[in-house]
C-alpha cells in the first residue's frame, strides 16, 4: 500500500538509479495520474520528463469497457476484434483529435517529442488491463528508441506478462494476485487535474 502517487514515484526512482543523470534518458508519463509518478522519477534521476498521451477505445454503447487504445500517432492497439473496422477507424479519428488537443494543452505544441535512440522510462500509477500502456509502448517502439523500461508501482502478474516481450526491462514494486483497481493500493488516490499535470511537467523540467 502506497501513501500516494508521489511516494510511489520516489520508491520507483530508487529502483531506477542506474539511469540517473544519463544524457539520452527520457521519462515518459501517461497523464494524468502517471505525471505525479513521473515527476518524482525525473526529479530524482535528474532527467527530462515528457508525456505520452493515449486514449482508450470504448466498446460501442459502453464507453467504460475498453477494447483497446489509440497512440499519439493515431495507430490503434486492440485487445479484442469485436467491432467493425468502420467503428475503429471512426474512433481513431475522433480520439486522435483529443490526443492532439491534449498535447497542445500540456506541451504548448502538437509536435511529438523525439524518441529515436533514447532510453525511455515509461511510467504510470499502475496497470489494470494495460491497454493504454500497450498503446504507449507500441507507439514508442515505432519511434526506434535504444531501450525501453516499463516502470510502475503496481500491476497484476498477468498484465506484466503482456509486456514481457515488448520492452527491454520491467520494474514493478508490487504484483498482487488479487487486483480489482489501481486505486485500492493507494491510501490517497485523488484525481489529478489538468492544471496540476501541466505544473508538474513544467516544474520537473525547470
Amino acid at each position: 500500500m502506497f501513501k500516494d502517487r508521489f511516494e510511489a514515484g520516489k520508491l520507483l526512482a530508487g529502483k531506477l538509479k542506474e539511469y540517473a543523470g544519463k544524457k539520452n534518458v527520457l521519462v515518459l508519463a501517461i497523464p494524468r495520474g502517471g505525471l505525479q509518478i513521473g515527476y518524482e522519477v525525473a526529479k530524482r534521476l535528474h532527467v527530462p520528463l515528457d508525456v505520452v498521451i493515449t486514449k482508450k477505445i470504448g466498446y460501442p454503447g459502453n464507453e467504460e469497457y475498453a477494447i483497446g487504445a489509440v497512440g499519439p500517432d493515431g495507430e490503434a492497439y486492440l485487445t479484442e476484434e469485436v467491432v467493425s473496422h468502420e467503428y475503429i477507424e471512426e474512433q481513431k479519428k475522433e480520439l486522435l483529435k483529443k490526443i492532439r488537443e491534449r498535447y497542445r494543452k500540456y506541451r504548448g505544441t502538437e509536435k511529438l517529442p523525439d524518441l529515436k535512440n533514447k532510453i525511455l522510462i515509461l511510467v504510470d500509477d499502475g496497470l489494470a488491463t494495460g491497454s493504454t500502456m500497450m498503446a504507449a509502448v507500441q507507439y514508442a517502439l515505432r519511434q526506434k528508441p535504444a531501450f525501453i523500461v516499463l516502470a510502475v508501482p503496481v500491476t497484476p502478474p498477468a498484465a506484466v506478462e503482456k509486456f514481457r516481450n515488448k520492452v527491454d526491462k520491467i520494474i514493478c514494486l508490487e504484483t498482487p494476485e488479487i487486483f480489482f483497481a489501481v486505486g485500492e493500493f493507494y491510501e490517497n488516490f485523488p484525481q489529478v487535474e489538468d492544471e496540476e499535470a501541466i505544473r508538474l511537467l513544467k516544474e520537473a523540467n525547470a
